[in-house]
């Protein structure tokens, strides 16, 4: 392995030279790579001999761009199944995101600088959590090409976008009264039906669109999450292996849900809230005829007199608060990973990003009577 001056004459009988980085790959494999500056060879010199000796060398002639591996991990996504909204959802990530900044660059030449860049990148051209989804993804297409053998290491693997307070603190979540007011204003039937169901089960919308009568237990008060519709009406199980799960309902929701079965027209089949035919609602349908207007004559408006609430996901982060908040604040006081259960997260790591600000923490009358505990006499 070593760095010299190579010099040669072209078919014009041009002179040129450059700075050679001579070296044999792990394989055995000779190895050659040229450079204007003798400063540029002696850092790639530095890089490669640290590499082979550590086996994690890819020589720049064996190593694909990124758009090729992007398009591989996809593919290999696909395979495993994933629902159509999730590919639609990482193609638009990596065709909007990760390739226009990154797409030409060989694995080779990627580096953790530039990853760093690119993280930096991401956070001043998006929101926070859609750059944290575009990193993420970036991991998830080096990680890919590492497992085929077209980079010897991730580069992104310690670059992290962190969660930010604020973005927690912005987080909408309805109260207890606004929901109160909600239901009340609900139309009769479907639409009560749906938002008390939403609002104390907090069943994401795809879920509720799936529900049939045979997973809502109300003999013992139980909804069974077994199936989700998602946006293109496809019928397919939940996100992930959590969200299979089984929610504990009140005798409120449990009446409501008898008196809207009762109701239900013969056509609307099996789903607990389809359209009238029978076929699965959509969720703009849903937001845009029962949740948006149902809140205007709530009264639960902002100073335009526009619905407070735009996002139907609303009623999951008031079910989730409701699951934390203390009992003498109306609450059920469940701990960390029951609320993570009743959310059907993949993990409380999840569960407490989104919603651990809500937890309560001991306040000072509880430590003023822990200590009184302690040295009483």
């Amino acid at each position: 392995m070593s760095v010299r001056k190579h010099k040669w004459t072209t078919r014009k009988g041009e002179q040129r030279e450059a700075w050679l980085v001579d070296y044999t790959d792990g394989s055995g494999k000779r190895r050659a790579k040229f450079f204007q500056r003798k400063k540029d060879a002696d850092a790639y010199h530095a890089s490669v001999r640290v590499e082979v000796q550590q086996g994690i060398h890819t020589p720049p002639s064996r190593s694909i761009t990124v758009a090729a591996a992007a398009a591989d991990w996809l593919k290999y996504i696909e395979a495993e199944k994933r629902d159509a909204a999730t590919m639609v959802g990482y193609r638009i990530l990596v065709n909007k995101h990760i390739i226009p900044r990154l797409g030409a660059t060989k694995l080779s030449s990627l580096t953790h600088a530039r990853v760093q860049k690119f993280r930096d990148d991401l956070l001043a051209d998006l929101s926070r959590p859609t750059a944290q989804k575009a990193l993420a993804r970036l991991k998830q297409i080096i990680k890919d090409a590492r497992r085929r053998g077209n980079v010897a290491q991730n580069v992104a693997a310690d670059v992290v976008i962190g969660s930010s307070g604020r973005a927690k603190q912005r987080l909408k979540i309805p109260t207890t009264d606004e929901i109160r007011r909600i239901i009340d204003a609900a139309p009769d039937g479907y639409g009560r039906a749906l938002i008390r169901t939403a609002a104390f089960t907090g069943l994401r919308a795809s879920e509720l669109r799936g529900l049939r009568w045979e997973d809502v237990d109300l003999k013992h008060n139980v909804i069974h999450v077994r199936q989700r519709i998602d946006r293109y009406n496809t019928v397919g199980r939940p996100k992930s292996m959590s969200g299979e799960r089984t929610v504990p309902i009140g005798s409120m929701v449990a009446n409501t849900l008898r008196l809207w079965k009762l109701a239900c027209p013969p056509s609307a089949g099996d789903l607990v809230f389809p359209t009238r035919t029978g076929a699965p609602q959509s969720l703009a349908n849903i937001v845009g005829r029962i949740w948006i207007p149902t809140q205007i004559k709530a009264g639960v408006v902002i100073a335009d007199g526009k619905a407070k609430y735009t996002g139907f996901h609303t009623l999951r982060h008031f079910y989730a608060s409701w699951c934390i908040n203390r009992r003498r604040d109306g609450g059920l006081e469940l701990p960390a990973k029951t609320v993570q259960t009743r959310l059907g997260h993949a993990s409380i790591v999840m569960t407490l990003d989104v919603y651990g600000h809500l937890f309560p923490s001991d306040d000072g009358a509880e430590l003023d009577e822990a200590e009184r505990a302690i040295f009483a006499t």
